[in-house]
């Protein structure tokens, strides 16, 4: 099972960019071999967040649906979770908290690979980021 991280969909939708190509292909391939793709919730509250901040609005609609179109499953965060997170940016000081929130639904859910162009993710041991 991989997580796919909203800046590969917004990637996907935006401008052109290098890791645009690089994310399409990526998300080919993974599909192409039949993995099992899986986000969160937060990722699509970050899809919002983004757009929103940016006033594109109009993009909001086609990154949930590059998402919401490649994955399986939109993992909940809830409770335990949170408190998974609390423990991650404690642990790791420079984790930002939002990639601290991913793997914690990560470790909840047993999956130990990202598709993400987020360094972040290698701060944690145990996560194995595709790029």
């Amino acid at each position: 099972m991989i997580l796919v991280d909203a800046n590969i969909a917004m990637y996907l939708v935006g401008a052109a960019h290098p890791n645009k190509v690089d994310a399409q292909r990526r998300l080919e391939a993974l599909v192409a071999n039949h993995a099992r793709l899986v986000t969160d919730a937060e990722a699509l509250n970050e899809i919002l967040h983004r757009y929103t901040a940016l006033d594109r609005r109009s993009y909001i609609q086609l990154a949930c649906d590059a998402l919401l179109g490649v994955v399986d499953e939109v993992l909940p965060v809830g409770l335990e979770t949170v408190e998974r997170t609390k423990q991650l940016v404690l642990q790791y000081p420079a984790l930002p908290v939002r990639t601290a929130l991913h793997v914690a639904v990560m470790q909840q859910h047993g999956i130990e690979t990202v598709l993400s162009f987020d360094p972040g993710f290698d701060r944690v041991p145990g996560v194995h980021r595709l790029r």
